[in-house]
């Protein structure tokens, strides 16, 4: 994190900038045996293609609200940060009626019809794989996302002052996201640089998305984000810490 750090695109921008080939994001999901790594690099990759989606392909503006119907993954981190990008906000779990767009899991489908925008559905298979057959009414993340650009450029500047973050029903602005997650992370044990915190905290929580993305982002650290941690017994997660050089935990 730098002084000119004001949005959470920002954070991504200056990690990239200073090592780009560290993991940012180790992804676990317990219940089918995945494990994805992401360096700075690769992650700011998927942010820029996602965010290419999100401004050209559906003609997202700054202000408008894209409802996050999605679980924690390691794509979820990059449709909050490509979000960060385009100046839109993200409504992590929020109502797809009120939303301009909305961004489904397979699970949350039905529910996400309810969005008169447009539609997006992320399979969430292992390696960003594609449904078999697209869900009707959505559109296929997997299918649409590799043509996108590498480079994203905002069409407007994004107001780090504006609102760009709402989860458990609370607004929070870029700038509010970056200094409460930098604020926070020496209480989870993110001291610095090289530090790696293992979460298996969902995201439908400010605590969840400070722990499992934003807190090591601002602090130069990295994450191991674990879904269905529940799942993993004590012995599993004593060498998953060993194996992954964990330094903090919050579960």
């Amino acid at each position: 994190m730098t002084t000119t750090d004001r949005t959470p695109a920002d954070l991504l921008r200056s990690a990239l900038a200073a090592d780009a080939g560290r993991p940012l994001v180790t992804f676990y999901d317990d219940a089918t045996g995945e494990r994805v790594e992401l360096s700075v690099a690769t992650f700011a990759n998927w942010v820029a293609k996602t965010a290419n989606l999100l401004q050209g392909e559906l003609s997202a503006e700054p202000g408008d609200r894209v409802a996050l119907l999605l679980p924690a993954h390691w794509q979820t981190a990059v449709w909050l940060l490509a979000c960060s990008s385009v100046g839109v906000v993200a409504d992590v779990a929020g109502d797809p009626k009120a939303a301009d767009i909305v961004v489904s899991g397979p699970d949350t489908l039905d529910a996400a019809r309810a969005c008169s925008g447009s539609r997006i559905a992320l399979a969430l298979r292992p390696l960003g794989g594609r449904f078999p057959q697209a869900p009707d009414g959505f559109a296929d993340y997997a299918v649409e996302v590799p043509g996108q650009g590498d480079r994203f450029a905002p069409f407007a500047p994004v107001d780090p002052e504006e609102p760009a973050l709402i989860v458990a029903g609370r607004e929070f602005s870029g700038a509010e996201v970056v200094e409460r997650a930098a604020a926070e992370a020496p209480g989870l044990g993110l001291t610095g640089p090289g530090a790696r915190l293992l979460s298996g905290l969902p995201y439908d929580t400010w605590e969840g998305l400070s722990a499992g993305l934003y807190s090591p982002l601002a602090t130069g650290g990295s994450v191991v984000l674990c879904r269905h941690l529940e799942q993993l017994g004590e012995e599993s997660l004593a060498q998953r810490i060993e194996s992954e050089r964990v330094t903090a935990t919050a579960r």
